[in-house]
């Protein structure tokens, strides 16, 4: 009998083929990038002379939307981790690794690392673009308080993706599914408008989203207003991501490989 064991070259692997996959596949890098800066045009120029109730006094529209416009790009692209799991699945790639002498949670570990940094990527561009819609220039304390952010965002809902892939077989279901699932979770979270317009019971709703509390400690560090505590935020979405990263690894130990 082989001894599964963790490997860290497992991981570095996995790491690059994602990061190849990744510069590569030109259409997905350009869909994960139109669609954010789609709606940062329309909603930000369209009501960008609307004063927005709720928002921060002496902050512009545009400025209160950029948060919420990368952790959109941020909750699309992590859905990407749960798809590649079905596809490598489908095309025979997933149970040649499943049958590897390492852990599965190496492979857990390396298709993370993979999602995270592509993640990374394509928020720090919508960042980088940003910077000509209103948005001043940022101190260095400010970027690492936001990528602390990016990373716990993108890791909850990786997790959540895993979750989902490790019961399901088929990529068309799982579009659709995440689809259903990711929509309202954008809107719930606050990143369009501020989370004190909503009815009560829509705000107790949003406290269960983790993007909500990734959009509003990435509004702190951005533009220094909040609806929460910045501490508040970065716990409880801390607490999210390694909940949801320790069922998404639980419930791809437990998946078939085929």
């Amino acid at each position: 009998m082989i001894m599964k064991t963790f490997n860290f070259t497992t991981v570095y692997v996995l790491w690059l083929r994602e990061m190849k996959k990744f510069v590569r596949n030109r259409s997905r890098v350009a869909g994960s990038l139109a669609m954010p800066l789609m709606f940062l045009f329309f909603f930000g120029f369209g009501f960008s002379g609307i004063s927005v109730p709720g928002a921060p006094q002496g902050i512009s529209y545009v400025q209160f939307l950029i948060p919420g416009i990368i952790g959109m790009g941020l909750l699309f692209s992590s859905t990407f981790a749960g798809l590649s799991v079905l596809l490598d699945r489908q095309f025979g790639f997933l149970k040649e690794i499943m049958v590897a002498p390492v852990t599965r949670i190496s492979i857990v570990m390396g298709r993370t690392a993979g999602a995270i940094t592509t993640g990374l990527i394509q928020a720090l561009a919508i960042l980088a673009i940003s910077l000509a819609f209103q948005l001043k220039a940022i101190s260095l304390t400010q970027l690492g308080i936001l990528v602390a952010f990016m990373v716990l965002t993108v890791t909850a809902f990786i997790g959540v993706g895993l979750i989902f892939a490790s019961r399901m077989k088929d990529p068309q279901g799982f579009n659709i599914i995440m689809n259903f699932l990711i929509l309202p979770l954008f809107f719930l979270s606050g990143a369009i408008f501020p989370l004190s317009n909503l009815p009560a019971a829509a705000q107790y709703i949003s406290y269960a989203d983790p993007l909500t509390y990734g959009v509003d400690g990435m509004r702190a560090a951005l533009i220094g207003a909040s609806f929460l505590p910045i501490w508040t935020d970065f716990l409880v979405l801390l607490a999210f991501s390694g909940v949801m990263l320790f069922l998404g690894a639980y419930f791809f130990e437990k998946s078939e490989s085929v």
